[in-house]
């Protein structure tokens, strides 16, 4: 099983910064992509933003060029840091991998615990 732990998230004023930090562990063979997911009160989870293995980067369109997505692979970390954020960004922030645990092994989707952010105004 692939763990992913993440951490960061907390309660900030309208403007304010948070970096989210998501640290895969068990028994992994290769990580492809890594990202950040979030799903608001009564709404659906959506994609924050994605990062490749090789480092190409996706961002939703509501991010708006507040967010950056950035990786470690010695770590197996993600990280999302985010600036400018509004009330609407409060949201349980989840961490999403797809990985193999052995060579030539099936790919798996693994996701995190999620984390509580809250923007207040």
């Amino acid at each position: 099983q692939v763990q992913l732990v993440e951490s960061g998230g907390g309660l900030v004023q309208v403007g304010g910064s948070l970096r989210l930090s998501c640290a895969a562990s068990g028994i992994i063979f290769s990580i492809n992509n890594m990202a950040w997911y979030r799903q608001p009160p009564g709404k659906e989870r959506e994609l924050v933003a994605s990062v490749a293995s090789g480092g190409t980067t996706t961002y939703a369109d509501f991010v708006q060029g507040r967010f950056t997505i950035s990786r470690d692979n010695a770590k197996n970390t993600v990280y999302l840091q985010m600036s400018s954020l509004k009330p609407e960004d409060t949201s349980v922030y989840y961490c999403y991998t797809t990985a193999a645990r052995r060579p030539n092994g099936p790919v798996n989707a693994f996701w995190g615990q999620g984390t509580q952010v809250t923007v207040s105004s």
